[in-house]
């Protein structure tokens, strides 16, 4: 087929070598002029058209389609872009990126970027939403010792999410603690509030005081441990892809429950994007006993692996520094530290990731890559 063909649902077009087709109702709904030129939204109504629409003219020239409607209407497509959505390109988008697998030995080489740059220079905004985007982590230095520090800081990626802990949670020791958070105790590897349907997206940790002995910060980049898991044991990491697993966070006020995937993979290619996990906010596992069997061994080699010194990056957190990292990728954790050592205070808050990639989008398209 060389020439463009009318068939009952849909057309086919000759695209350079090759013959693409092309629903009705798909072209009609995407005309140039179905989009409003101010807001970028759709204003056309597709609901409108007969349940038999077909233009009654079609032809090409060497760049474009042109389609003639029932209704005297006519739409322009350029073949380019015609070709591109064939692919499955779409709009072709820059905040799907490579993950770049990290190890235990990666604090040297974090992403370092100074609040300052990053309030004056937006290009610096677009290269710190990089390096989360790739590495999922990145050290934010030369903070203000203040809540606004925090918060314009959050701002510049998008707007603060509440989760059931309010706009922002401080991290501290005190009496009577509803979290291990709280406390002088280490703190087990773990991704934040699973019994969330949705989980927050990108954490801030934003350390206002460290004067305390012991307390090092641990993180471990899920993709590198999930990655070697699947080539390890492909069965468990299987098991950890299918089923979903209960979580539950309870206080005075708060019964809050969801069920997540403990290994989380990518709709766009299959690849591993991050994980779920948490010990401590884990329900009691409900599956049949006889999965039981199945799924713990699947997830204690998990968690075990995750503990191994070839991924475990360790490193004290410092007063005036904000560690940002991509939530449902890296998981964290703290060792313990000597109770009256010293004062030890964190103030934290949560971004959701597709506000992330948005300003990403934004800010790339006005500073590219030199």
């Amino acid at each position: 087929m060389t020439q463009l063909e009318l068939s009952e649902k849909g057309l086919h077009v000759p695209l350079g070598g090759y013959v693409a087709y092309f629903n009705y109702f798909w072209l009609r709904d995407n005309c140039p002029s179905a989009w409003d030129p101010d807001t970028q939204e759709r204003s056309f109504d597709i609901l409108e058209e007969p349940d038999d629409l077909k233009p009654i003219s079609a032809e090409t020239s060497d760049t474009s389609l042109s389609l003639m409607w029932p209704d005297g209407h006519q739409s322009v497509y350029e073949l380019a872009w015609l070709a591109r959505w064939h692919r499955g390109e779409n709009h072709g988008d820059i905040a799907v990126r490579s993950r770049k697998a990290w190890y235990g030995d990666h604090y040297s080489k974090i992403g370092r970027f100074s609040y300052t740059d990053l309030i004056a220079q937006p290009s610096f905004v677009a290269d710190w939403a990089e390096a989360l985007l790739d590495e999922g982590i990145a050290l934010v230095t030369r903070m203000p010792n203040s809540n606004d520090g925090l918060q314009s800081l959050c701002e510049l990626i998008g707007t603060v999410r509440a989760s059931f802990s309010g706009y922002s949670f401080d991290v501290f020791s005190k009496k009577n603690p509803e979290n291990l958070a709280y406390t002088a105790k280490a703190l087990e590897l773990h991704t934040d509030l699973p019994p969330e349907e949705l989980a927050p997206g990108v954490q801030f940790l934003h350390c206002r005081i460290n004067d305390a002995t012991g307390g090092d910060s641990l993180f471990v980049d899920a993709v590198a441990v999930a990655t070697e898991f699947k080539q390890r044991y492909p069965e468990y990491f299987k098991i950890l892809c299918e089923f979903k697993t209960p979580f539950r966070y309870t206080t005075v006020d708060h019964d809050v429950r969801a069920r997540q995937h403990i290994i989380e993979l990518d709709p766009n290619n299959g690849e591993v994007s991050g994980i779920s996990f948490s010990q401590h906010l884990a329900d009691t596992f409900d599956f049949s006993q006889e999965q039981m069997d199945d799924f713990y061994p699947a997830f204690r080699k998990f968690g075990q692996m995750m503990q191994e010194p070839k991924y475990l990056m360790r490193f004290r957190l410092n007063a005036g520094e904000c560690v940002v990292f991509d939530n449902h990728r890296i998981a964290h954790g703290r060792a313990a530290f000597d109770e009256g050592s010293g004062d030890r205070f964190l103030r934290g808050c949560y971004v959701d990731r597709g506000e992330l990639r948005s300003k990403y989008r934004v800010l790339r398209r006005l500073h590219p890559v030199a």
